[in-house]
């Protein structure tokens, strides 16, 4: 049960300090219960990590390890897109800017880098084929190199996704220019809510948006199947997040920590450098510097 404690300079990971921690993770219909009981699982050796509790729980979990420290606290909406709908009514959710917006982005792409193709990747088959694909243009992106975050490659990881393609529980597309892809998305399915998992495009390509090109044809046919209720964007804000999700809900992750000594001192540490970053950070946006940062640190 071994996680990092991450150190972060936007989507740049510095530093991560190894701590044994039990994943605590609430779904999306975890967040969305008001009526709700808590089943914490047994902490690791130094604690445990709490990924997208709902915020308005966040004392119970508190009185569930009095005697644990918080740190590393991000609160965020949690964005998500309510699917029971016709794809025609979320687009009408959109303003007529953006709806505009979203059709040019489509046509610019087509008209500087080709004709298009969006194929579908469900069936056991077919997601080992997407794997096959979509793994090299992964190690790619930006996800992948900074945060090791782009798909998963092992060997366990592979067949946990074909097993769940079996179960009809994987919903996968590619974005290809003639031979080439260049761009992914990875939906597990996790009874009737998909499952935000991975997103990822090639970055010769990015200031054609395929990303968000795939994102909303894979709406389009996913909307078709009237067969899931909710689209969960999970853990964290972002700009793409908040553009197609229709709803949200208050949540929080962070850390809880058997109060050592050793600990305190990283806990410590972790409050003092996200302090510094937040001053960094406010004052370039007084200045107008932020668009530069983060362009280098992604870099």
């Amino acid at each position: 049960m071994s996680a990092g404690i991450d150190f972060t300079v936007g989507s740049r990971r510095l530093l991560s300090v190894g701590r044994d921690l039990a994943p605590w993770e609430f779904s999306l219909e975890d967040a969305l219960c008001e009526q709700r009981e808590l089943a914490p699982p047994e902490p690791g050796r130094d604690g445990l990590r709490v990924i997208s509790a709902p915020l308005a729980a966040l004392p119970m979990i508190q009185a569930c390890f009095p005697r644990h420290l918080i740190g590393g606290r991000q609160d965020y909406r949690r964005h998500l897109i309510d699917m029971d709908a016709t794809f025609e009514d979320y687009l009408a959710r959109f303003s007529g800017k953006t709806r505009s917006t979203l059709r040019r982005k489509a046509r610019k792409l087509a008209k500087d880098a080709g004709p298009y193709e969006i194929s579908e990747h469900r069936t056991p088959e077919q997601v080992g084929r997407f794997l096959d694909i979509a793994l090299p243009l992964s190690a790619k992106t930006y996800q992948a190199r900074l945060l090791d975050a782009g798909l998963p490659d092992s060997a366990a990881d592979r067949s946990e996704m074909i097993e769940l393609a079996q179960a009809d529980r994987m919903r996968c597309f590619l974005l290809s220019i003639g031979d080439r892809a260049i761009a992914y998305l990875c939906l597990p399915v996790t009874g009737r809510t998909l499952d935000y998992a991975h997103l990822g495009y090639d970055p010769d390509f990015a200031r054609l948006s395929p990303g968000t090109v795939l994102q909303l044809e894979a709406l389009e046919r996913l909307f078709a199947e009237r067969h899931f209720q909710y689209f969960d964007f999970g853990q964290g804000e972002g700009a793409h997040k908040a553009l197609f999700g229709t709803d949200h809900v208050r949540c929080t992750s962070f850390i809880l920590l058997d109060p050592t000594l050793s600990n305190r001192a990283l806990l410590g540490a972790r409050s003092t450098f996200d302090g510094a970053v937040g001053g960094v950070k406010a004052l370039a946006e007084r200045t107008g510097a932020l668009a530069r940062v983060r362009s280098v640190l992604r870099g």
